[in-house]
C-alpha cells in the first residue's frame, strides 16, 4: 500500500539559503531588465535571438529567448511568477533548478519552435514560468512527501489560474512555448525524483 513518507531534511548550504535563493532569482531577473533596457535603446534589435518558428539558424536560439520580451509589459508580466516559482525550486537545491531550468527551456522553445505559426518569433520567460509551475505541482505525486504535496496546494491555489495559458484562446500569446514548458515540467519532475522513488520501493519491498 502506497503511503505518504516524510522526507529526511537537508542540511542547509548557507546560514541563509532562502535569502541566497532569493538574491540568486533576483539577479536573473535583473539580467532580463538590463537586456529589455538595451533592446529598447537600440529599436528593438535583441528581439532578433528570439525563437524563429522552424528555420535552422532559429533552433540555437531557444537558450536566448527566455532572456528577452516583447516589451515592458511582457517583462512585468513574467517577472513575480518568475522570482517567485524560481526561487521554490531553487530552495530545494542548487541541482534541481539548474537541470529543471535546463529541460523546460528546451521543452519550451523545441514545441515553440515546432508549432508556432511561420514567421513567428517567440521570445520571453513564460515557458520556463509554466515548466517550473507544473514541476512544483507534480512533483509531490512522484515524492508522496508530506511537503512536496502541501507545497503544491499552495502554488495551485495561488497560480492554478494560469495554467489555462497552454490554450490556444488569445492571440499574440505562445502557448506552444506554454505548453512546451509545462511538459517540460514533468518531465524534470519524473527524472529529479527518480532516485527518491526508487529508494521507496526498495524499502517498500524490504519490509516484512
Amino acid at each position: 500500500m502506497s503511503q505518504l513518507q516524510p522526507r529526511a531534511p537537508r542540511l542547509p548550504t548557507t546560514s541563509n539559503p532562502a535569502g541566497r535563493s532569493a538574491a540568486v532569482m533576483a539577479g536573473v531577473v535583473a539580467v532580463m531588465w538590463l537586456l529589455e533596457i538595451i533592446d529598447a535603446a537600440t529599436g528593438g534589435a535583441l528581439d532578433t535571438l528570439g525563437i524563429h518558428a522552424r528555420t535552422v539558424d532559429g533552433l540555437w536560439q531557444i537558450f536566448t529567448a527566455p532572456w528577452l520580451h516583447h516589451g515592458w509589459a511582457h517583462l512585468a508580466g513574467n517577472t513575480i511568477p518568475l522570482l517567485v516559482l524560481g526561487w521554490l525550486v531553487l530552495m530545494d537545491s542548487t541541482r534541481t533548478w539548474l537541470v529543471s531550468a535546463l529541460i523546460v527551456t528546451v521543452s519550451s522553445g523545441l514545441f515553440a519552435w515546432v508549432a508556432s505559426p511561420s514567421g513567428s518569433v517567440t521570445l520571453g520567460a513564460s515557458g520556463v514560468v509554466f515548466g517550473w509551475l507544473t514541476f512544483l505541482l507534480v512533483k509531490g505525486i512522484f515524492t508522496r512527501d508530506i511537503g512536496d504535496i502541501v507545497l503544491a496546494v499552495i502554488v495551485l491555489f495561488v497560480y492554478g489560474g494560469v495554467l489555462w495559458g497552454i490554450l490556444p484562446t488569445a492571440s499574440g500569446v505562445s502557448w506552444q512555448a506554454h505548453l512546451g514548458g509545462a511538459a517540460g515540467g514533468v518531465l524534470a519532475a519524473w527524472l529529479l525524483t527518480l532516485t527518491e522513488r526508487e529508494q521507496r520501493s526498495r524499502m517498500i519491498a524490504s519490509r516484512p
